[in-house]
C-alpha cells in the first residue's frame, strides 16, 4: 500500500429498523474501467422490515491511484441479499435486488437520503434507505483507513471459507429445487447444507443457522413427498430453538420454523400433540410479530394459526387442566371478530364446564371445599362464553346452579342459594313445554327450593317444589331412565312439608314413593345411599307415630346399608350417620333401652366428626347432639358443647370479613345460647371451658424462622381479610375467598409447629384456670351465666377452687322481663321530679338484690370472709349484661332498725370486665407507667339528624379542666377541632383521656355502631352484649379493650346532660384530689373514686341518673361521658376493633398493631 498517495472517500449509509448500515466506497482511477469492489454480509448485515439484508459491490478494486476530476464518472453496481435470520449471516444470502447508479448521481443525493423499493416478499414490500457522503481525503497511512482496509481483508476470507462456500451452493441447489423439483437437486442442496452442519459443532456460533438451514431443505422435501422422515427434521428446528433463547433475534424465527413443521406432521399424521405444541408456540410467537411484518404475514396464513385453531377446537375435551390451558390459548389467538373465533368460545366453554362437573363428582366423594370453589369459578366462566341461545346453556346453567347449592349446603352461604335459584329458573325458561331437558330443570329447581324452605321457611318453596317434581313425573313415566331420580326428590319434598304441616298423606306418599325409587335404583347408582336413608328418615317418623317395631328396625338397617355403599370420606356418611342416630333414638323413646341412647351419642359423635362434610351440617348436627344430651342429663353433654365450639370456631373462620363472621355464627338460632348454656351444665365442668379470649403471647422464640413465617403469615391473613372484605365482584370475592383459606390452613399448620415447642404448647389457646385465677389477685371475679337450663354465678376467689352458687329464683325469660322493665322504669324517670321516689326502680333494684346479687353476697361474706370495701370485678354474661348489677339495692331497714340494709356498693367496690383475660392483661400494663398527659374531647353538635345537642358539653370540659392540675399537661379539644382525625391524634398523644360526646348503638348490626364523632374508637359504653349474639360481649368495654385501654368508666343510658357534671366533679374530685398534696395520678383508683363520687352526689342527682355511671376495667384509663338514646345500648366495632367469640385469632393480631397500645386513658 504506498505511502503517500491520496484518496477521496464516498460513506454510503442504509438505515433500516434495527441497525445502521455503513460501506465505504473507495474511488481510483480504475474504476472509470468499471471494476467493482464487494462488500461482504458481515459488514453490512442490517434488517429490511422482516427481511435481512446485505450490500455488496461485484469485482474486486485492489489498491489504484487516486481519482482525477478529468476522469468521467463511475458507475455503481450493488446486489442486495436477504437473510431471514436477523442475527449472523451465513454465506451470502439470496439476492433481493440490485442498486446500478452512477456516481455522479449517488453524490448528487449528498447528505440526503434517497429510498430503494425491492420487489414485494409475500405481501410485504421491502425498502431500503440510502445515504452517500464524501468524506475526506486522506494519507494512506491513515490508521482508521488502514484498519478499514485491513478487516475488509478478513471479511473477504470469511466470505471465501468453505463453510460460506457450501452454503451459498446448498442455496443455489435448494432455489433449482424449488423451481424445477428435481430430486437431485434437493439431494445436493441436503448435501452442501449437511456438510456445513457436519463443520459447525453445537459451540460454533452457525450452529443454529446450519440446522435451520438442513430443515428447510428437507422439510420441503417431505412437503413434495421426496423426503420422509419428518421427525428428524422437526427435531433439527427444535435444536435450532434450543440454541436461541428468548433474547436471541432470531428466536421468533425459530418459533415460527418449528410450528410449520409440526403443523406438516400432524396434517400427515394427525398427531394431537403436534397441534397442541404448535398453539402454545404460535401464542409465544404471535406478540413477537407486529402487524405488518414479514413473519407476521406468513403466520397469519390459513397454513398458519388458523390450521392450528380449527385442530385445536376438533381436539376431544378431557377437561384436563392442561385441557383447559390449550383452549384458552386457542382463545387468544382468537382476537374479537375473528371467523374462529365462536368455536374457539365453545370448546373453552365445554372444557371450563366439564372441569366443573369433574371437580363437583369430586367434591361428592372427598369433599374439599376447594374443588367447589374451583368448580363454580370454571361454571361461571363458562356460562360467561356461551352465548345466548346456544343449546348447551342450558346444561351450563344447571351444572353453575347445582355447585353453588352444594356449596351452600357446606358451608351456608345464602346468597349462594340465591344465586342457585335465579340459575335454574333461567334455565327452566329455556326450556318451555315440550324441550328434551325440561324434566332436568324442574327437577333441579325443586331441590333448591326445598334448600330454601328448609333454611326460611316459605310455604310457597315447598309448595312449588311438589309441583315442579309432580310435572316432572309426568315426563319421566315408567321406563324412563331417570324416573327413579324424580321419585326420591318428590318424596324428599313431600317428606319436607310433612315435617313442617304434620299431613299424614305427605308421610305415607313419601314411603311410597321412596320404595319405587329404591326399586329402580341399582346397587351402584351413584344416589342409592341417598334413597336408602331418605326412606330411613320417612319410616322413622312413622314409627314415631305408630310405634310399630318393624318401621324403625327397617329404618337401622337402611342406614346401615347406605353407610356399607359409602367409601369412608364421602361426604353423604355423615347424612346416614344421622339418620342412624335419629332411628336409635326413635326406639329409645318408646322402649328406654340404654343401648339404643349410646348408639344413638355415638352416631352423633361420627356425625359431626365426619371431616369431609360441610360445617353448617356438622354443626346442626353438634346441636342436635348438645339438646339430646342435655334433655336426657348425658354425661356426653360437655363434649357435644366443646365439639359445637370447635366446629363454629372452624366455620366461622372460613370467612374472611368480620360482616360475614358474625352472619356465619348467628345462622343457627339454637347457637345464640349456647355458651350460657354450656356453661350452665355442672360447674365443676364447666371450670376447665372458663376461657375468654385466651392468651395471646407470641412466639418468642428469638429471630428463629418458625417466628419469622408465623408473623409473615399472620400479616398475609390479615392482609387477605382486607382484600376479601373490598370485593364487589363475586367471582373475585369468591377468588378472594379461596385464597383466604389458603392462607388460613398456612396460618393453623405454623400454630400446631409452634405448640410443639415446650414452652408454647398452650399457645393461642384458651388458659388454664390457674391462669385465670390471677383475674382474682385484686379481688374476686363473678361470672354471671344464663341459659334456658337454669342461671347460676361463679366466683373466681383469690385462691383456691371456684364457687358455684345457683340462682334458682330467676330465670332467662325473667331476665329479659327485667330488661324491658328497666327500660320504661328509666323512661318514666326521666320524667319525673327530682325529688319524687322512683318506686318502680327500687322495686327493680331490690328484685337484683333478693334473686341475683344476694346469694352471691352471702358466699363473699360468709364462706371467703371477704372485708367490706373490698374490690370485686362482675363480668355478666348473656342476659346478665343487660342488668346493672352494680346497682342491686335491698331498699330495706335492717331487723335491729339501726339502720337500712347496705346495698352492694356499700359493700364492696365494683368494677366490671368483659373475661377474665382482659383483667390479667390490665393488671399487666398497670406495672408500666408513663408520665401522664390529660386531654379532654367534646362534641356538643352532632351534626344534623345525628341526636340533639349537648348544650352542657362545653361547661363540663371547662370543669375537667380546672379540676385537673396543670401538672397533668392538659389538654382541650372541642367544637371544630373535634373531629375523628383531631381525636385519634389526641388519643396516640396522651395517656388520660375524657370524653363527653354523643354515641349511637344499632342494636340489630351492633358492627355498624360507633361514637357519633370518634366511629375510629367504634365503641358503644357498656357491657352489653347485642340481642342476637349476647354471649360474644359485643360491648363498650369489649371494644375499648380490643383497642388497647385499661379501664373506662362510662354510662349505661341516656344521661341528663346537666347533671352529668356534678357526678364528673365528684369524681375528679377524689381521683386527683391526692395532687394538690404531692400525690401522683394513678389510674388504679377509678373505681374507687367513681364510687365515693356517686355516694356524695346523693342529694343532687337522682337515682337513675347515679346508676348510669359504671367502672369497667380494661387495658387502658379512660372516662366516657356521653349520651344514648336507648337504654342498654351494645359495642359497636369497626374494623379496628374484632369482636367475636370465634375471631380471637385475628383479634391477636390486631391487638399487636393497635395505635392505643401504651395509653392510659380515663
Amino acid at each position: 500500500m504506498p505511502g503517500s498517495s491520496e484518496s477521496r472517500y464516498i460513506r454510503l449509509e442504509g438505515e433500516s429498523l434495527r441497525t445502521t448500515f455503513v460501506a465505504i466506497i473507495i474511488l481510483t482511477l480504475d474504476l472509470q474501467l468499471s471494476v467493482e469492489r464487494i462488500f461482504k454480509s458481515l459488514l453490512g448485515a442490517f434488517p429490511l422490515v422482516s427481511t435481512y439484508l446485505s450490500m455488496s459491490t461485484l469485482g474486486d478494486a485492489g489498491n489504484q491511484p487516486p481519482v482525477s476530476s478529468s476522469h468521467s464518472s463511475p458507475a455503481l453496481s450493488v446486489e442486495i441479499r436477504a437473510s431471514f435470520e436477523l442475527g449472523r449471516m451465513l454465506g451470502s444470502g439470496k439476492v433481493v435486488g440490485r442498486l446500478r447508479m452512477p456516481w455522479n448521481e449517488l453524490l448528487s443525493h449528498r447528505h440526503e437520503p434517497f429510498d430503494i423499493s425491492l420487489p414485494p416478499v409475500r405481501g410485504v414490500y421491502p425498502s431500503l434507505k440510502l445515504k452517500a457522503t464524501i468524506v475526506h481525503a486522506c494519507n494512506y497511512q491513515d490508521d482508521a483507513l488502514f484498519d478499514l482496509l485491513l478487516t475488509e481483508r478478513k471479511l473477504q476470507s470469511l466470505v471465501d471459507c468453505k463453510i460460506a462456500r457450501d452454503t451459498d451452493a446448498g442455496h443455489a441447489q435448494f432455489v433449482k429445487y424449488v423451481r424445477r423439483k428435481t430430486v437431485s437437486h434437493l439431494k445436493r442442496a441436503v448435501e452442501h447444507f449437511q456438510s456445513v452442519l457436519d463443520q459447525c459443532p453445537v459451540s460454533h456460533p452457525d450452529h443454529a443457522t446450519a440446522l435451520t438451514n438442513l430443515a428447510w431443505a428437507r422439510l420441503l422435501g417431505y412437503i413434495r413427498n421426496d423426503v420422509e422422515d419428518i421427525d428428524a427434521i422437526t427435531s433439527l428446528f427444535r435444536d435450532a430453538l434450543s440454541l436461541r433463547s428468548r433474547h436471541h433475534p432470531d428466536h421468533p424465527l425459530s418459533l415460527f420454523n418449528l410450528t410449520v413443521a409440526l403443523i406438516w406432521r400432524h396434517s400427515k399424521k394427525s398427531t394431537p400433540g403436534d397441534i397442541r405444541e404448535a398453539a402454545q408456540l404460535y401464542h409465544e410467537l404471535l406478540p413477537l410479530c407486529p402487524e405488518g411484518t414479514y413473519l407476521r404475514s406468513i403466520a397469519a396464513e390459513k397454513i398458519g394459526v388458523d390450521y392450528v385453531i380449527i385442530g385445536c377446537n376438533k381436539l376431544p375435551i378431557d377437561a384436563s387442566d392442561e385441557d383447559i390451558h390449550l383452549r384458552r390459548v386457542v382463545l387468544d389467538l382468537c382476537p374479537l371478530g375473528h371467523r374462529l373465533r365462536p368455536g374457539a368460545l365453545d370448546g373453552l366453554a365445554q372444557a371450563l364446564n366439564r372441569l366443573a362437573r369433574t371437580l363437583q363428582t369430586r367434591f361428592h366423594q372427598h369433599g374439599s371445599i376447594d374443588d367447589l370453589d374451583t368448580s363454580i369459578q370454571l361454571g361461571h366462566e363458562a356460562v360467561f362464553l356461551i352465548p345466548e341461545g346456544h343449546a348447551d346453556r342450558v346444561a351450563y346453567l344447571n351444572d353453575l346452579a347445582l355447585s353453588l347449592q352444594l356449596r351452600f349446603e357446606h358451608q351456608g352461604k345464602t346468597n349462594d342459594l340465591d344465586e342457585a335459584i335465579l340459575l335454574h329458573e333461567e334455565a327452566l325458561c329455556l326450556c318451555p313445554v315440550g324441550h328434551q331437558y325440561r324434566d332436568f330443570s324442574l327437577d333441579n329447581l325443586g331441590l333448591a327450593l326445598i334448600a330454601r324452605f328448609n333454611k326460611r321457611g316459605d310455604i310457597d318453596d315447598i309448595t312449588r317444589a311438589i309441583s315442579l317434581y309432580r310435572e316432572a313425573l309426568t315426563l319421566r313415566p315408567p321406563g324412563h331412565p331417570h324416573r327413579d331420580t324424580t321419585l326420591n326428590n318428590l318424596a324428599v319434598a313431600l317428606q319436607t312439608r310433612y315435617n313442617k304441616l304434620n299431613v299424614s298423606e305427605d308421610l305415607n306418599e313419601t314411603i311410597d314413593l321412596s320404595r319405587e325409587s329404591l326399586r329402580l335404583k341399582e346397587l351402584d347408582n351413584p344416589g342409592y345411599h341417598a334413597t336408602l336413608f331418605n326412606l330411613s328418615s320417612a319410616l322413622c317418623s312413622r314409627f314415631t307415630q305408630t310405634q310399630k317395631n318393624e318401621d324403625v328396625e327397617e329404618a337401622i338397617t337402611l342406614c346401615q346399608q347406605s353407610l356399607a355403599a359409602l367409601s369412608s370420606l364421602h361426604p353423604s356418611r355423615h347424612f346416614s350417620y344421622i339418620w342412624l342416630q335419629r332411628a336409635y333414638m326413635s326406639r329409645y323413646r318408646i322402649l328406654h333401652d340404654p343401648a339404643d341412647l349410646l348408639l344413638a351419642i355415638e352416631n352423633f359423635r361420627l356425625a359431626s366428626g365426619h371431616p369431609t362434610q360441610g360445617f353448617p351440617n356438622r354443626i346442626k348436627g353438634a346441636l342436635g347432639w348438645v339438646i339430646q344430651a342435655e334433655s336426657h342429663q348425658h354425661d356426653s353433654a360437655l363434649e357435644a358443647y366443646r365439639v359445637c365450639f370447635e366446629l363454629f370456631d372452624s366455620h366461622v373462620m372460613t370467612r374472611s370479613s368480620i360482616i360475614s363472621r358474625r352472619e356465619a355464627a348467628t345462622a343457627f338460632l339454637r347457637a345464640r345460647s349456647l355458651p350460657a348454656d354450656a356453661a350452665s351444665w355442672p360447674w365443676p365442668a364447666v371450670v376447665a371451658g372458663i376461657s375468654t379470649q385466651d392468651s395471646s403471647r407470641r412466639p418468642r422464640v428469638g429471630k428463629s424462622e418458625l417466628a419469622h413465617n408465623y408473623m409473615e403469615l399472620s400479616k398475609l391473613v390479615s392482609d387477605a381479610a382486607q382484600s376479601s372484605a373490598t370485593n364487589v365482584d363475586r367471582a373475585a370475592a369468591d377468588r378472594a375467598a379461596s385464597e383466604y383459606r389458603r392462607l388460613t390452613r398456612q396460618w393453623e399448620a405454623a400454630v400446631a409447629e409452634i405448640r410443639n415447642l415446650p414452652a408454647f404448647s398452650r399457645f393461642l389457646l384458651p388458659p388454664s384456670y390457674e391462669d385465670l385465677q390471677a383475674a382474682a389477685r385484686q379481688g374476686p371475679v363473678i361470672i354471671l351465666v344464663a341459659s334456658q337450663y337454669s342461671c347460676s354465678a361463679v366466683i373466681v376467689p383469690t385462691s383456691g377452687d371456684p364457687h358455684h352458687v345457683p340462682l334458682p329464683s330467676i330465670a332467662v325469660a325473667d331476665l329479659k322481663i327485667l330488661k324491658d322493665r328497666f327500660t320504661r322504669a328509666i323512661r318514666d324517670s326521666s320524667r319525673m321530679n327530682p325529688r319524687e321516689s322512683r318506686t318502680d326502680l327500687i322495686v327493680l333494684l331490690r328484685i337484683i338484690w333478693d334473686q341475683i346479687m344476694l346469694p352471691i353476697v352471702d358466699v363473699l361474706e360468709h364462706v371467703l370472709k371477704l372485708q367490706r370495701r373490698s374490690r370485686i370485678w362482675l363480668c355478666p354474661t348473656a342476659a346478665f349484661t343487660s342488668i346493672p348489677l352494680h346497682a342491686a339495692h335491698p331498699f330495706q331497714t335492717k331487723a335491729d332498725r339501726s339502720g337500712k340494709e347496705p346495698c352492694l356498693e356499700d359493700l364492696y367496690i365494683c368494677s366490671y370486665t368483659p373475661t377474665l383475660s382482659a383483667l390479667i392483661r390490665s393488671r399487666q400494663l398497670m406495672k408500666k407507667r408513663v408520665p401522664p398527659s390529660f386531654v379532654a374531647i367534646g362534641q356538643g353538635q352532632p351534626g344534623a339528624g345525628k341526636g340533639k345537642a349537648l348544650l352542657a358539653v362545653d361547661s363540663e370540659l371547662e370543669l375537667v379542666h380546672k379540676l385537673v392540675p396543670a401538672t397533668a399537661n392538659r389538654t382541650t379539644i372541642s367544637g371544630d377541632e373535634a373531629t375523628r382525625a383531631g381525636a385519634l391524634s389526641a388519643l396516640q398523644q396522651n395517656t388520660w383521656v375524657h370524653l363527653a360526646c354523643h354515641g349511637k348503638q344499632d342494636p340489630t348490626q351492633p358492627y355498624d355502631s360507633h361514637f357519633a364523632e370518634f366511629a375510629f374508637l367504634s365503641a358503644c359504653h357498656t357491657a352489653v352484649g347485642d340481642e342476637e349474639t349476647p354471649d360474644e360481649v359485643i360491648h363498650l368495654a369489649a371494644g375499648l379493650q380490643f383497642s388497647g385501654f385499661k379501664s373506662v368508666v362510662g354510662t349505661l343510658w341516656e344521661v341528663d346532660d346537666a347533671v352529668a357534671k356534678h357526678v364528673v366533679e365528684a369524681f375528679y374530685g377524689y381521683m386527683i384530689g391526692d395532687l394538690k398534696k404531692g400525690g401522683v395520678m394513678d389510674c388504679t383508683r377509678a373505681a374507687w373514686a367513681l364510687n365515693c363520687a356517686t355516694h356524695a352526689v346523693k342529694t343532687k342527682v337522682p337515682l337513675e341518673q347515679r346508676m348510669i355511671f359504671v367502672h369497667i376495667v380494661l387495658e387502658n384509663q379512660f372516662v366516657i361521658r356521653f349520651c344514648i338514646s336507648k337504654f342498654h345500648t351494645r359495642l359497636l366495632t369497626t374494623e379496628d376493633v374484632l369482636l367475636c367469640t370465634a375471631d380471637y385469632r385475628h383479634l391477636r393480631r390486631k391487638l399487636a398493631m393497635s395505635n392505643f397500645a401504651g395509653t392510659s386513658v380515663i
